[in-house]
């Protein structure tokens, strides 16, 4: 089979595109045919070695194919099955073994593209917002970032728990994206302190949660942002 995989590591250069043997599912594995494999940030912490793993490397963390053979016990899955699936690396590849247990069989419907992409982000979001922190009808939530990929997700996936979002963005045109998202109202912080408009927003009370992806630059006021006990 063709992979995308390092054997050193490092930049992108590193990257070769090569045949290697095709893989054997043991026992409670399957055989996946790749036809979608997402790429995230985690590929390159694989890729420069920040993330440890032996060479070669197999890049890729999740991916939409079909069953082509499943190993020794495997239940959850059968030849022929259209999956996706996510954290099991080597999606970079025609074909990945995976353990049979993360397999998630694509409805009806959906196409392989949208389900290989719908895994990592998706799971991320809906952990936050019915495991983390469960949101609750009419609860508001602070969004981050709201227009990339994650934030889109925790948005979605917040809105359909009745909860009322406030996305941040650094520009209008992220601005128009998070609206389409399911925003509510929409800070861009470019222009404004958003833990000031977040308090005025909330007449003064802050918000149930903050889902902040950026970290240093935004914890202090995300701390501001929150009510007590958020």
């Amino acid at each position: 089979m063709k992979a995308v995989f390092v054997t050193e590591f490092g930049g992108p250069e590193k990257l070769r595109c090569e045949s290697i043997p095709d893989p054997v599912p043991s026992a409670g594995q399957a055989l996946v045919r790749i036809h979608a494999s997402g790429v995230n940030f985690i590929d390159i912490y694989f890729r420069t070695g920040l993330y440890k793993a032996d060479p070669p490397v197999v890049l890729g963390m999740e991916a939409a194919g079909v069953v082509e053979a499943v190993g020794e016990g495997v239940t959850e899955a059968a030849p022929g099955d259209r999956v996706a699936y996510a954290m099991a690396r080597g999606s970079y590849a025609e074909l990945a073994v995976v353990p049979a247990w993360q397999l998630v069989k694509i409805p009806e419907g959906l196409d392989f593209d949208t389900a290989a992409a719908s895994m990592l982000q998706g799971m991320t979001a809906h952990y936050l917002t019915h495991s983390t922190y469960p949101l609750k009808e009419n609860d508001t939530v602070l969004v981050h970032a709201a227009a990339g990929g994650a934030g889109q997700w925790i948005v979605g996936a917040a809105k359909l728990r009745g909860a009322r979002v406030i996305g941040t963005v650094s520009t209008p045109e992220k601005a128009a994206i998070a609206r389409a998202a399911g925003c509510d109202e929409v800070i861009n912080y470019a222009e404004q302190d958003f833990a000031a408009a977040v308090r005025e927003l909330t007449g003064g009370r802050g918000v149930d949660a903050v889902y902040d992806s950026v970290g240093k630059a935004t914890w202090d006021k995300s701390l501001d942002s929150l009510r007590p006990r958020g």
